[in-house]
């Protein structure tokens, strides 16, 4: 299954009943039924503005630190912002550190790393289209004036 969006065609990989990997114009292994289905209407919504937060089950592989890592960004309210920095000091590591996690992230979007920035300026994104990407997510969400 491939969902169509403004930042390119998502796909994903499912194991155990939870998506493992977020996908940029191409389809994973979540063809149909209900987990297809929420994805589908959770991203939609999401796009269209009217989602928040997703429920989607994720399960993203990792280190603790990692597991850690993507619970921070998960707890990154929608339209809101943090810094490498932020992060580091929040979980005790390198601001370095952090920016690697984000280059890993597996499940961008869902686990929003776009809501990540430099202490004075945006910073990378390694999903498929790069630093405008992660401008329009920051947009879509109301974040873009700090892109001003």
């Amino acid at each position: 299954m491939m969902v169509p969006s403004p930042v390119r065609t998502l796909g994903a990989d499912v194991e155990g009943g939870a998506i493992t990997r977020l996908y940029w114009d191409r389809a994973g292994t979540l063809k149909d039924g209900p987990l297809a289905d929420q994805f589908k209407a959770e991203l939609d919504a999401y796009f269209a503005g009217e989602r928040l937060a997703f429920d989607l089950p994720l399960a993203p592989r990792g280190t603790e630190f990692q597991q850690a890592f993507y619970q921070a960004l998960i707890d990154i309210p929608y339209g809101e912002t943090r810094t490498y920095g932020d992060l580091a000091s929040e979980l005790g590591v390198s601001a370095q550190a952090i920016g690697q996690a984000c280059g890993a992230n597996p499940i961008a979007i869902l686990i929003p790393c776009h809501r990540v920035l430099a202490a004075d300026e945006l910073g990378g994104f390694s999903g498929i289209g790069g630093i405008e990407t992660k401008v329009e997510l920051l947009k879509l969400e109301g974040a873009g004036s700090l892109l001003i």
